[in-house]
């Protein structure tokens, strides 16, 4: 299958010499089809079809369903009159000329802003990449018959753009990747046929009997549940489930808060689970996991990776992360670097430490290699030093030729706390030797759970997952962190974050306590640098004494700490606040409050909806915008007891006006 671009790609300027065509142009003399598609899907971003006309062809029977005319709008050329790119637009879009003549015409455009931008791409297909679905007027189906553009589809034999079986997929060349929204748009193959044969493709999912129902089914109830859930199929060339990925609105939600720093958790892929299971995660203002979407690939490929990627950076409205989190893999890395060009790729140090028994599973001393090898990652705070340590460390053990370990060297700029000082992690990486990074679905799923055993246990996994964000909501605002020490630091930050933040920086405040000589080393122009002592307990040996460097600048009350934890953790180290508190400051500056840890901030995890494009005489139209408002309604309500009330007391007050309203005489 070939690969499946889900996001926007830039539309910059060929090398080739190019002109552009503006103008009405009617182009039904390019349409070649005699049919046309029933119920055909919206265009999305990432839709690839086999030429310009059946671009146009697509577009003109989604607008025949849909109520509207199109008309081309832009055809850009190049010098050899190829055709490289084009733009399809409502015929309601922009407004005529205006005419000199006694009795104009009048104007029956609204400059409607629904359209398709398409272009041709290397593989000589032609993808879309913008879409505009809202329009700025009326439409409805019935009026489809009177546009100019829709004239050339009439009688004849129809072509079905449908997703039944192995087969049909094969006729439908308009498009790679099937998008399934939350107005059921789409399908899935569920059919026996998947399970027909005892040889399975490379590139299919490896179900099971009566799985490939479960995963509809499982869509099916979330959709019902949830009417913005998202997923997406990806189908092989042989009409099978190859990936699939999907998201609720709550996770498109909270993204909007915690967008700054997501892990990819690809464990289940790495260790063979039955589920092969991909989760994004982030954290909220607790510190806690979240869940922002979860995919299933066939296949560790770049290509299925890449997939996912997009399909989880298109749901997310094409926001990427400051920085992402992923294990060691390498195709895993470059599909990072495709989809995600300016983000921070880290990976998890804890997993690379804990692969070291099965990837050097043939040298003879594997518990003091892995000894040495962690002292040398965490115990050493600049590069220089990890380096020339590393160097002993691998010399010693016999172990620097060994290929993954030059790998590992390589990449040493993607997981060894060293390097990773200026990237911010909120806490989401794991830094002490004993840590670990932990499944989001960690008691729900193991190596040998079922897929439809998952699939009845994910939302269970889910409520609990969003109890303990309540429970720790309510504790935070009912309450304040008991403070141990009467420090203005600790004061400070127990009124303004949640309570377990709170609790894990008051484990740096009474760390001021084993920090010791604090004195000025020297002094470059406004900043002046520091050396903090510290007693410093080591595992398996005495404590011991160590020196960290901190930087601080009065004039912007600027600090830096050698050891980096500001952007490890989001919060200030016990070295750099025994620097401000030698300067006798009682609050930490503002720079270093953080807003994605207060808890007085209100985060509402309901999409807003605008009643945009809402045509009040449809009764489906009317449904589905009330529905959805009504689910904010119980997102609020749920918070309290007292909210619970004033909700369900509101409820009964508008009942009763529709009963009234019901019951109203129709003749005054």
């Amino acid at each position: 299958m070939e690969e499946v671009c889900l996001n926007t790609e830039s539309v910059g300027n060929d090398d080739a010499d190019e002109c552009e065509i503006e103008g009405d142009c009617a182009m039904t003399e390019y349409v070649s089809e005699t049919g046309v598609i029933e119920n055909p899907l919206p265009p999305s971003v990432g839709m690839e079809f086999e030429s310009y006309e059946d671009v146009y062809y697509f577009y003109n029977c989604y607008a025949k369903q849909q109520g509207f005319g199109i008309r081309v709008s832009n055809t850009w050329y190049r010098k050899s009159k190829e055709r490289y790119r084009g733009k399809l637009s409502c015929s309601s879009a922009g407004f005529k000329k205006k005419s000199e003549a006694n009795r104009p015409r009048p104007e029956t455009r609204t400059g409607c802003p629904a359209m398709v931008k398409f272009r041709l791409m290397e593989n000589k297909r032609w993808k879309i990449i913008e879409v505009e679905l809202e329009h700025n007027h009326l439409i409805t189906p019935g009026s489809g018959k009177f546009y100019k553009s829709h004239k050339i589809i009439g009688a004849g034999t129809k072509r079905t753009l449908q997703l039944d079986g192995p087969e049909e997929v094969q006729k439908i060349k308009l498009f790679r990747t099937v998008i399934v929204d939350a107005e059921g748009n789409g399908g899935v193959d569920t059919d026996g046929g998947q399970f027909g044969n005892d040889v399975l493709l490379p590139s299919q999912l490896k179900f099971k009997e009566g799985d490939a129902q479960a995963v509809q089914n499982f869509f099916f109830r979330l959709q019902l549940m949830d009417p913005n859930f998202f997923y997406v199929v990806e189908l092989n060339e042989k009409g099978y489930m190859r990936n699939l990925f999907w998201t609720d609105a709550r996770s498109r939600v909270v993204y909007g808060y915690f967008c700054d720093v997501i892990a990819i958790d690809t464990m289940c892929l790495a260790y063979k689970f039955e589920v092969p299971l991909v989760t994004f995660i982030g954290v909220n203002h607790h510190g806690q996991p979240i869940l922002l979407g979860c995919g299933m690939l066939a296949d560790e490929t770049t290509e299925s990776y890449i997939w996912l990627l997009r399909a989880w950076l298109t749901c997310m409205l094409g926001r990427p992360p400051q920085a992402i989190i992923t294990d060691h893999h390498k195709n895993l890395q470059t599909a990072v670097a495709d989809v995600f060009p300016r983000a921070s790729h880290c990976f998890y140090l804890s997993r690379i430490i804990q692969r070291i028994p099965e990837t050097l599973g043939e040298l003879f001393d594997l518990e003091a290699i892995k000894v040495s090898l962690s002292k040398v990652v965490y115990y050493f705070l600049r590069p220089e030093e990890f380096e020339a340590a590393w160097d002993e460390m691998t010399q010693n053990h016999g172990i620097r030729d060994h290929k993954w370990i030059q790998t590992l060297y390589e990449d040493r700029k993607r997981w060894v706390p060293a390097y990773l000082k200026e990237t911010f992690l909120a806490g989401m990486l794991p830094l002490q030797q004993n840590e670990t990074a932990a499944s989001f679905f960690e008691g729900y799923l193991d190596r040998h759970t079922s897929l439809k055993e998952f699939m009845d246990n994910y939302d269970q996994a889910l409520q609990a997952n969003h109890q303990l964000e309540s429970l720790a909501d309510m504790d935070s605002r009912n309450s304040s962190c008991m403070l141990k020490s009467r420090c203005y630091f600790e004061l400070q930050l127990s009124k303004l974050y949640t309570n377990e933040i709170a609790r894990r920086f008051e484990r740096e405040v009474e760390g001021m306590y084993s920090c010791f000589c604090t004195r000025q080393a020297y002094v470059d122009g406004q900043v002046m640098t520091y050396l903090v002592k510290e007693q410093v307990e080591v595992e398996g040996s005495k404590p011991e004494t160590r020196d960290f460097e901190v930087m601080y600048n009065a004039s912007e009350m600027d600090v830096l700490c050698v050891c980096g934890l500001f952007n490890f953790c989001g919060y200030l180290c016990r070295h750099a606040l025994s620097v401000l508190n030698q300067h006798g400051l009682e609050e930490i500056p503002p720079q270093y409050i953080l807003a994605r840890w207060r808890k007085e901030t209100r985060r509402s995890y309901v999409l807003d909806h605008s009643c945009r494009g809402i045509d009040t005489n449809n009764p489906i139209h009317r449904y589905d915008h009330l529905y959805k408002c009504i689910v904010r309604v119980v997102e609020e309500g749920r918070k309290s007891q007292d909210c619970s009330k004033a909700t369900q007391q509101a409820l009964a007050d508008i009942l009763n006006k529709l009963h009234l309203v019901e019951d109203w005489p129709c003749n005054m």
